[in-house]
C-alpha cells in the first residue's frame, strides 16, 4: 500500500536528479524521472527508506510526441514558353 497519492502538479522538477521529487516523511525526496512516467510507471519511490508514493499523472503528457514530418513546400516553376 502506497503511503500517499500525489498528482504530478504538486511535485517539483529536480534538474540535478532529472526526476520529479516529493517530500518524504523520513526527509528525503520521493523520485520518478520522466522515464519512467512515459513508460506508465506510477510509482515513486523513497532512496532512503521502503516508503512509495503513487504519481496521479496523465500519460499522454508525457509521452513523446512524433514530429509529422511535413514534405517541403515546392515552388511553382515557370514553364518555359515556345516563341514560334
Amino acid at each position: 500500500m502506497s503511503y500517499d497519492d500525489v498528482e504530478i502538479e504538486d511535485m517539483e522538477w529536480n534538474e540535478e536528479l532529472q526526476a520529479y521529487t516529493y517530500p518524504c516523511p523520513c526527509g528525503d525526496l520521493f523520485q520518478i524521472t520522466k522515464d519512467d512516467l512515459r513508460l506508465g510507471e506510477e510509482i515513486a519511490r523513497c532512496p532512503s527508506c521502503s516508503l512509495y508514493i503513487t504519481v496521479i499523472y496523465n500519460l499522454e503528457d508525457f509521452l513523446e510526441n512524433k514530429k509529422k514530418v511535413e514534405p517541403p513546400k515546392q515552388q511553382q516553376q515557370q514553364q518555359p514558353i515556345s516563341v514560334a
